[in-house]
């Protein structure tokens, strides 16, 4: 397991609310295949309330991976719907709860955002 990952969810554990989820609900498991062994995180979410937990149990929504993968999501490196579509992770079940998770997930290291992208063309 790596610690972009690790750093990520427990991350989400320690917020317990999440506004942009606050609509929300249902249980989210990545699975992170690597040879014979797979690693679990299981999200849940009720309104906008975070629970994570390494469990292995039904959810709403499983998203298959490597842990390298998941590590690049963890650390912005990665965009999330892109490796989707490519195929580089499967859902099955409720894909919407992908599509709101992935906005939890860090973007670029080296983006700027909006705001800075205004500043510097008002100069």
């Amino acid at each position: 397991m790596t610690e972009a990952t690790t750093r990520f969810f427990e991350g989400l554990n320690r917020r317990g609310y999440e506004p942009l989820l606050a609509k929300t609900s249902g249980t989210l498991r990545f699975d992170l295949c690597e040879g014979a062994q797979t690693t679990h995180w299981l999200l849940a979410i009720d309104r906008g309330n975070l629970r994570v937990s390494q469990e292995n149990r039904e959810a709403d929504t499983i998203v298959a991976t490597c842990p390298e993968l998941l590590d690049l999501l963890a650390s912005g490196r990665e965009d999330g719907i892109a490796a989707w579509l490519r195929g580089d992770m499967t859902v099955t079940g409720d894909a919407r709860l992908v599509v709101q998770v992935e906005r939890l997930f860090p973007g670029p290291p080296d983006s700027h955002g909006p705001r800075r992208i205004f500043e510097r063309e008002a100069r």
